[in-house]
């Protein structure tokens, strides 16, 4: 067990600092105060980072951390955290470790006693769901998919069935064919597509996926794409409200075979089909 009371130690610490995703007024005095305080900020882009510490006027020395060389460079962090004791992770924008370096460079330094304090900022994903307009309540974030479109095209297959709305992320020169891909295996589901989020060119294009494809030579940025999540079958809905027989000899009426009614009402209510048996028949001698 490892219970880290952040603020009542005195262990090296390391920060995860949240930064703009495009607007600077969005950069939180905690965070511009911490960027301050640490010895050694490590970024995935040193000459984007630096922009944003001179309109602060952060001082504060950077070094390059980003997903081509964490895996080289976290244990040499982790011994900068151990001899400095402050020391900061921020990405080019938005939250580190989400879809961002920041993970590896957390996770070892809960394995070497070393405080693990995130500065909350702004999340492209959060913020593009808050618009959207599509339901928030249950939400599965995905991140971007794998650039090989066999893989892709099996990570979106795999999505297909989420009745949660989902969040993807995607880059300008791959957009056209992941939307593709979207409508081939997901059809025509109502998305928002948001681009340039907090920044001038702001803009949430929401419509079917048939609706935009044709516009999407039209528009440049990074992308979050809101897809509305799989609509629940209204009959699936009614028979699993009804009682395990009844709901069994629907089926049975209606497929005229013992198993695959026992398989029907496992798929409807998410329950293996040894389950459904045995519950009809558990009073049977």
């Amino acid at each position: 067990m490892n219970r880290q009371k952040s603020f009542l130690n005195d262990k090296p610490t390391l920060y995860l600092v949240g930064t703009p995703i495009g607007n600077y007024d969005d950069m939180t005095i905690r965070a511009i105060n911490i960027l301050k305080e640490v010895s050694l900020i490590y970024c995935e882009d040193t000459r984007i980072t630096s922009q944003l510490l001179k309109h602060f006027s952060i001082n504060t020395p950077l070094r390059s951390y980003n997903v081509m060389t964490e895996n080289k460079l976290t244990d040499n962090l982790i011994e900068e955290i151990k001899k400095r004791g402050k020391v900061a992770v921020v990405s080019d924008a938005g939250m580190p470790s989400i879809s961002d370096p920041g993970f590896l460079a957390a996770r070892e330094a809960i394995k070497n006693d070393i405080n693990v304090v995130v500065i909350p900022g702004v999340s492209a994903s959060l913020t593009a769901l808050a618009g959207s307009g599509i339901e928030t309540n249950h939400f599965y974030f995905y991140g971007f998919l794998n650039s090989k479109e066999n893989k892709r095209r099996k990570e979106i297959t795999s999505l297909k069935e989420r009745k949660e709305t989902i969040i993807i992320y995607e880059a300008p020169h791959r957009i056209k064919e992941t939307m593709q891909d979207l409508y081939d295996i997901l059809g025509d589901r109502f998305i928002v597509l948001s681009r340039e989020l907090t920044k001038h060119y702001e803009e949430y294009i929401r419509g079917n996926i048939s609706e935009i494809i044709p516009i999407l030579d039209e528009i440049k940025g990074e992308m979050v794409i809101i897809i509305e999540g799989k609509k629940s079958d209204e009959l699936v809905d009614k028979l699993n409200e009804m009682s395990l027989k009844d709901h069994y000899e629907f089926y049975l009426k209606e497929l005229n075979d013992p198993k695959l009614a026992y398989k029907k009402v496992a798929e409807d209510l998410g329950i293996s089909k040894s389950r459904v048996y045995n519950e009809l028949n558990k009073n049977r001698k």
